[in-house]
């Protein structure tokens, strides 16, 4: 699976300890990393997080992984992309759910408020769920809809 992971410079050392956790335990995952490149590079989170969401949206990755101090403004950002579905994520429940009922294709993750371990534990939970449907799809599809109505999609 193609996943593509991006931060700025507040998450760079987290990002980097994902990619290498991700690399051990999930080796059918092929990172494309979107910067930063190092802890002295900085970048503002709504140029990597609109970067990364354009090439979801494109069907170019179906998943990615986007870090900033605290996530939120790395969802914020990609949310803006239509067609991507973002989701700040802190718990392992919160980022399993995220796939599974709202079929995110994003996760974010906030380097100032979450540790490495657990950081590792909900990348594990997010790779490893997919979109259930069932009672989710028309919600899914609602947004997707309503995207429509704005001519986005």
């Amino acid at each position: 699976m193609k996943v593509a992971i991006g931060c700025d410079e507040a998450a760079y050392a987290l990002k980097e300890s994902v990619k290498r956790h991700i690399a051990e335990k999930h080796p059918h995952v092929e990172l494309t990393d979107f910067g930063t490149h190092g802890p002295e590079e900085k970048a503002l989170y709504p140029d990597v997080a609109i970067a990364v969401a354009e090439r979801i949206a494109a069907g170019d990755f179906p998943r990615a992984i986007l870090l900033c101090g605290t996530g939120i403004g790395m969802a914020i950002s990609a949310n803006k992309v239509p067609g991507v579905r973002a989701a700040q994520c802190h718990d392992t429940y919160s980022a399993e759910r995220a796939r599974r009922s709202n079929d995110a294709q994003i996760v974010t993750l906030g380097g100032r408020v979450i540790g490495n371990e657990l950081a590792n534990s909900i990348v594990d939970a997010w790779l490893g769920a997919e979109f259930d449907g069932g009672r989710s799809t028309p919600k899914v599809e609602k947004i997707l809809a309503y995207e429509k109505t704005l001519g986005h999609l």
